[in-house]
């Protein structure tokens, strides 16, 4: 690549949601690295025009070697297959925004772009589309072809992985197995150390049921799954707390000696990174060949076109994708 900047993908999002909004924002601000949108053109000016914000749109240009100047966004089209009202919903453009995402992955895979950052998506409205989609997240290691990835949020201080994922809760203790927990652990440690620069992590790992299981009576998962993983992968080097009570586990004095902390649910971990963090929050998808950030918010439909929406969590995710490119 002739320029030394990271040059970063930025995949617009929902069309109806406030993505468009936060890529018109983001062309206001100084930033050092080269970020290229992958949108609609028409979209972002439409955008730009409704938040009476400057917007100059300049092709994407493989060999430039500087960013976009304040006021203007360095674009690669992809086409609408309707225009887009903001807040309003549309099945139709469902395969425009993972046309998007695919362009994105596809991007990194062959070094055209060094890391992708992701806007917030609708998972239902594609679905509504007939389009099978569970999230960034699930999406991303299909078509990468990994088997298996890590979801990470950072903020506030905190790092927060999980073991599973976008699953109903009466599914996530059946999902949960030795070999799974295993393969999570490798990953995320791996990660740390590679992605992340630390070279001994230290990681707690909370339990799955109340009490982590209160010695078997709230639970078996902990003494017949989780324990013997942890103490097979510390007899590796790993340097791994629990399982842990996830009621105590993310209090002040806990968190100060640890690097990051794997939960076994979506809604067991993230509540308290984003109390801590929303707004400026980071998610990180761990495993992959390629480097990938997202926001930590969601399309938030109420607030596209108005203005209001709070570009701190995108700035946060480039940040943090330019971080561990140079890492």
């Amino acid at each position: 690549m002739a320029s030394n900047l990271p040059i970063i993908t930025l995949t617009a999002g929902e069309p109806a949601g406030i993505g468009p909004d936060l890529c018109v924002q983001l062309a206001q601000q100084h930033v050092q690295m080269r970020v290229v949108v992958l949108a609609d053109k028409a979209l972002l000016a439409s955008r730009a025009k409704a938040l009476k914000l400057p917007l100059a749109i300049m092709d994407f240009a493989p060999l430039a070697d500087q960013p976009a100047p304040p006021g203007a966004l360095e674009v690669m089209h992809v086409p609408l297959a309707v225009a887009a009202q903001p807040g309003k919903l549309n099945p139709a453009n469902s395969a425009y925004v993972l046309e998007t995402l695919q362009s994105a992955v596809e991007g990194c895979l062959n070094g055209t772009f060094d890391a992708m950052v992701t806007a917030p998506v609708h998972k239902g409205v594609i679905n509504d589309a007939g389009i099978p989609f569970t999230g960034h997240t699930e999406y991303l290691a299909e078509k990468t072809g990994t088997s298996r990835v890590v979801m990470m949020l950072v903020g506030g201080g905190i790092r927060v992985a999980l073991a599973t994922t976008h699953l109903p809760l009466r599914a996530v203790a059946d999902s949960i197995s030795q070999d799974s927990l295993a393969e999570v652990i490798r990953i995320l440690h791996h990660d740390l150390v590679f992605r992340f620069g630390i070279a001994h992590p230290r990681i707690l790992v909370a339990g799955l049921n109340p009490h982590a299981g209160e010695g078997g009576h709230l639970g078996h998962e902990e003494i017949e799954v989780i324990s013997p993983v942890l103490k097979a992968m510390r007899a590796q080097g790993m340097d791994l707390r629990g399982p842990l009570p996830a009621d105590t586990l993310f209090t002040p004095r806990m968190l100060a000696d640890c690097d990051c902390v794997l939960a076994m649910y979506h809604d067991q971990g993230l509540p308290v990174l984003k109390h801590a963090s929303f707004g400026g929050g980071v998610n990180v998808t761990l495993g992959l060949p390629i480097i990938r950030t997202s926001v930590d918010h969601g399309t938030a439909l109420d607030l596209a076109g108005s203005g209001k929406a709070d570009l701190g969590s995108l700035l946060a995710a480039l940040d943090m994708a330019s971080t561990m490119v140079r890492q």
